[in-house]
């Protein structure tokens, strides 16, 4: 469940923000006009869990019918000030992934994917196994923490440090 931008980006958390909510709540209205409220929009990764510390970045699933409905609606998102980035799509294909990083209202991840399709099932039920686990959660916010202190200017290493954890929780979902 990686959603690293680049391996040599610092790696900076935060402590949990109530504002992410709200703020993720802002760029969904908007994504939905993006994709004719033909898509379903969520708030995942760890922004997504109260309490929870992260990145101070908004990830964002889009779930469509199809990549073709998300790919037809590219050139808008470029024009809604995002940077669509294909070159992830060669570690995951069945993915159409987008950044912003302007500000306004935050920055954000958006996974545009196939509704109910792996990706969009496995992320899901990470973010609700850990709203539903404040143990797991804080467990997982003291690895993020370590990792970041291990790999503070690798993000692919911070990520693949994580992944043991994150399989572990989706097998106890399955």
């Amino acid at each position: 469940m990686s959603t690293t931008t680049t391996a040599t980006t610092a790696v900076i958390l935060t402590p949990y923000s109530p504002l992410w909510p709200a703020i993720f709540d802002v760029e969904a209205r908007a994504l939905e006009g993006i994709f004719d409220n033909a898509v379903r929009v969520e708030h995942v990764g760890s922004t997504a869990v109260p309490g929870l510390g992260a990145k101070p970045i908004v990830d964002i699933c889009v779930g469509a019918p199809d990549l073709a409905f998300i790919e037809a609606r590219i050139p808008r998102m470029v024009s809604a000030g995002y940077r669509y980035v294909p070159e992830f799509e060669r570690a995951i294909p069945g993915r159409r992934y987008f950044t912003r990083t302007d500000g306004q209202p935050g920055n954000f991840h958006v996974h545009a994917v196939v509704l109910d399709g792996a990706f969009w099932r496995s992320h899901l039920a990470f973010r609700d196994a850990l709203r539903a686990d404040p143990r797991a959660a804080a467990e997982y916010w003291k690895l993020k923490q370590r990792l970041a202190a291990r790999f503070p200017n690798d993000r692919a290493a911070y990520a693949d440090g994580k992944s043991t954890f994150i399989r572990e929780v989706l097998e106890k979902t399955a």
